[in-house]
């Protein structure tokens, strides 16, 4: 299993983390398969979206701002009930398949992990799985 480090620096933010999986494929020669991304942290996760436009993540986090909002109706006191609840609606982990040494997604898609109660220092636990065939 690898780690990758990470530190996020507000509270809600979509960190594109597309380019480390690329490197940490390369590095490890891994040519056919799937990685596992997945967040220990029960305030982050991890999801593919759109990348190439900023203005899609802005909108994804304002209206999850809207539709969660950090001062609400919790019975949970430590003041991160909302980082818990963002979390469970994106999940801590991402599948992602490799072919040819390189993650597949598509044209716009990016991989995100998801900062819900920052700033803070992040890992990220990645997994190989070989191709069977």
């Amino acid at each position: 299993m690898e780690k990758l480090e990470l530190r996020t620096s507000v509270r809600d933010e979509m960190i594109d983390i597309t380019g480390a999986v690329r490197k940490l494929i390369r590095k490890n020669g891994w040519e056919s398969g799937a990685v596992l991304l997945y967040s220990p942290h029960t305030t982050c996760a991890v999801t593919v979206n759109e990348g190439a436009n900023p203005s899609v993540v802005r909108d994804i986090i304002v209206n999850l701002r809207k539709l969660v909002p950090h001062a609400g109706d919790y019975q949970h006191m430590e003041g991160n009930s909302d980082s818990h609840i963002k979390t469970t609606m994106f999940g801590p982990e991402q599948m992602l398949i490799v072919e040819n040494g390189d993650i597949m997604l598509g044209t716009w898609q990016k991989v995100f992990f998801c900062e819900f109660d920052g700033p803070r220092n992040r890992n990220l636990w990645v997994k190989w799985l070989p191709s069977s065939d």
